[in-house]
């Protein structure tokens, strides 16, 4: 038999050459809250690793208000819990009329079960013309516990 030994896949895995928007010059972020120590832009910026972390636990959200309407084909996110037991559930949310009105794009749930599941990463194909507002609202614990959300990353192209 052959065999032979590969090294483990990265913590995050994307595509070479992929062009992620640049945030901090594309769009203004509101928040409903952050610790100090990990501002959203920690989630927004290419090569920063600290993320973002609500300050009070509860659902949460991050509002992208981009300067242009955007086209938007891939939206990658990463969130990771290292401490509580939680079911996770975020919804991702565009407006094409400066957040009058949204359309829901993705509703996802996750299971953290720390230490063996303490990493959920999704990257969406999407579609989409003339966003002006994007939204991700974060459910930390669906049960109603006491977790704070948080997001390692959003990018997006």
């Amino acid at each position: 038999m052959r065999k032979q030994v590969i090294p483990p896949a990265p913590a995050t895995v994307w595509p070479q050459g992929e062009s992620w928007l640049d945030l901090e010059r594309a769009a203004a972020v509101e928040v409903t809250s952050e610790e100090e120590n990990f501002p959203v832009e920690s989630a927004l910026v290419s090569g920063e690793t600290r993320g973002w972390r609500a300050a009070i636990p509860g659902t949460q959200t991050i509002r992208l208000v981009f300067d242009q309407p955007q086209r938007l084909r891939r939206i990658a996110l990463v969130f990771e819990e290292h401490e509580t037991m939680r079911t996770q559930e975020f919804v991702l949310r565009g407006s094409t009329d400066g957040g009058r009105s949204f359309r829901e794009i993705v509703r996802q749930q996750w299971n953290f079960s720390p230490p063996e599941t303490v990493r959920e990463l999704q990257a969406y194909e999407v579609e989409l013309s003339d966003i002006t507002v994007l939204e991700l609202i974060i459910t930390p614990d669906i049960s109603g516990g006491m977790a704070r959300a948080s997001v390692k990353s959003l990018r997006l192209s």
